[in-house]
């Protein structure tokens, strides 16, 4: 495995267990525990999405680090484009669900920029300390590579409560669309925070998440 593939992976680990955390977290809370039998399948393709567009990001950051030249602002903008694809993947694989679902772009285009950018620059950052031969913790101190995980997973929630006020829920749910949805983004930014905290401990610390 190289480089690239071992950052896409351990992006991957990590965003799995934000959405393994997040389900066990909902399963506790009301009306999300009634309506996550009709979540599940949003989430857990969701998620898989994302895993998907952060390979693509990490890639571009492994391109550009071959090429001598940091990745800049019109990398992450062909990136966003690029992302639309997936989406269309991503809508198609819903279809088969009791769930339906319209991307809001106009209102998840900044966010995902910004995360794109951060996802970026991080994955630069990390290959170009292994290419030196150093480790992932030499590229950030454990504070910072808290805030930046906390920061990443932050936006990821912030998309994924905007998807879900574009769910189209049972007509027995619907009315509680918006309720679902802000609940949703508290356990996922609560989720986010344990996680970041944990990652950064099992960087720095060698411990496991």
């Amino acid at each position: 495995m190289d480089r690239v593939e071992a950052l896409a992976a351990l992006n991957r680990g990590m965003l799995e267990a934000y959405s393994r955390r997040t389900t066990d977290a909902l399963r506790a809370v009301l009306p999300l525990r009634v309506a996550l039998p009709h979540l599940q399948p949003f989430l857990a393709q969701n998620v898989a999405k994302e895993v998907r567009k952060d390979a693509l990001v990490i890639r571009r950051a492994g391109e550009a680090l071959a090429a001598g030249a940091a990745p800049g602002p019109q990398a992450a903008r062909q990136l966003l484009d690029a992302t639309k694809e997936i989406d269309r993947d991503f809508l198609d694989r819903l279809g088969r669900f009791p769930v339906r679902i319209e991307v809001p772009y106009e209102r998840i285009a900044p966010l995902r920029l910004k995360r794109i950018g951060i996802v970026l620059e991080g994955a630069y950052r990390i290959l170009d300390a292994w290419r030196r031969r150093r480790r992932l913790r030499d590229a950030f101190t454990s504070d910072e590579l808290e805030r930046r995980i906390l920061e990443v997973l932050g936006l990821y929630a912030e998309e994924t409560r905007a998807l879900s006020r574009s769910v189209r829920l049972p007509a027995p749910l619907a009315p509680l669309r918006d309720t679902i949805a802000q609940r949703l983004h508290a356990v996922m930014s609560e989720v986010a925070a344990q996680l970041a905290r944990d990652c950064s401990r099992a960087v720095h610390r060698r411990l496991r998440i």
